[in-house]
């Protein structure tokens, strides 16, 4: 059973009041295998629609049930239609939509190399890419690099958070 925040005046519900619903022990969508596609992870998805990442996993689970209103968030941060969200078929992604997600992916990879290469040719290059994906498909324009926030650690490094001081004022005197 899910639980929805819904008001239905012939049930004497008002707004805010639960309402239980029978859930489908089926798949319900497939956000999760679009975000794959996508290339975009869950931390990406979890900052655009304002919530935490262990909601995020939850939500990609298949039989989990959402309002529309969710979806069509979901269908806004990944750029694909809501009917390739609810798809039910063991079919990947309907071919202009794959099409279009490699493209996106391109266009990213494009966007990167220009914003970081120091070398006047490969940017040279990399812009004339970004100039024919725009012309091929125009609503590439204004596509973002991909995220460099920062590198992965390897094991043997540190992270700052490790490399702080520590006051221990507030541990209890240990020598007693």
């Amino acid at each position: 059973m899910s639980i929805l925040d819904l008001g239905v005046p012939e049930t004497g519900a008002t707004h805010g009041a639960a309402i239980r619903l029978p859930t489908a022990n089926r798949a319900l969508h497939r956000i999760a295998e679009v975000r794959r596609l996508q290339g975009v992870t869950r931390r990406t998805i979890a900052r655009r629609l304002n919530l935490d990442s262990a909601t995020i996993k939850h939500m990609e689970l298949p039989t989990t049930d959402m309002l529309l209103s969710t979806l069509y968030a979901w269908q806004e941060v990944l750029e694909v239609p809501v009917a390739e969200l609810l798809e039910e078929s063991a079919d990947p992604l309907s071919a202009p939509v794959l099409k279009r997600a490699q493209m996106l992916r391109l266009m990213k990879t494009a966007q990167a190399i220009l914003e970081r290469s120091n070398q006047p040719s490969i940017r040279r290059m990399a812009q004339m890419l970004c100039e024919q994906l725009v012309e091929i498909m125009p609503e590439l324009e204004g596509v973002s690099p991909w995220h460099a926030v920062g590198r992965r650690r390897t094991q043997d490094e540190l992270g700052q958070a490790a490399q702080r001081r520590i006051s221990t004022d507030f541990l209890p005197d240990l020598a007693e």
